[in-house]
């Protein structure tokens, strides 16, 4: 089972790449930001959207957020304007580290349930396995958001989590 401890360590990883990643979209046109680059929701804005997607469905089971107002084949399409969508990644960070941080073992431990449209069907398991799921979800589509954005010539810098957050700052690590 994950620990409360590897959440607050991955919402604060996601927040952390999240930024660099949306910092160094930041330096790419609109017409780079939005070009089909071949990857499985086509742009980076794309990836994007869809990334900000599943986070907030995914917290509206954990957390009681709303859902999303589309599904997610529309999900690249989801937010249209850049700066919205920045703002909201934000927000959603922001709100996902809080989350984190007020989970326990219990929490952890403690089954959820929900409809998923995917498979059609009724869903329980521990929260742990789903939370485990939102965070690997987050890592795999940013990688290819990160894949797109080198392509088109911009960089991150070091997307290794050791390297990335301050481990014994955020309470994970002690010496």
């Amino acid at each position: 089972m994950i620990s409360s401890e590897w959440c607050r360590m991955m919402a604060a990883y996601n927040a952390e790449m999240n930024r660099r990643l949306y910092g160094a979209v930041d330096g790419l046109e609109a017409a780079a930001r939005e070009a089909d680059g071949g990857a499985f929701w086509g742009s980076i804005k794309g990836t994007l959207c869809h990334l900000l997607w599943g986070d907030t469905t995914w917290m509206s089971r954990f957390d009681g957020w709303e859902k999303p107002s589309v599904g997610m084949k529309q999900s690249p399409a989801m937010i249209q304007d850049w700066a919205e969508l920045k703002a909201r990644r934000v927000a959603a960070d922001q709100k996902i580290e809080a989350w984190a941080a007020g989970l326990t073992v219990g929490r952890l431990a403690a089954p959820i349930a929900w409809y998923s449209a995917i498979v059609a069907r009724d869903v329980s398991m521990p929260l742990w396995i789903a939370a485990g799921h939102f965070f690997n979800h987050q890592t795999h589509h940013r990688g290819q958001a990160h894949a797109l954005l080198t392509r088109a010539g911009a960089a991150t810098g070091d997307t290794d989590l050791p390297w990335v957050l301050d481990l014994e700052k955020l309470g994970v690590l002690s010496n």
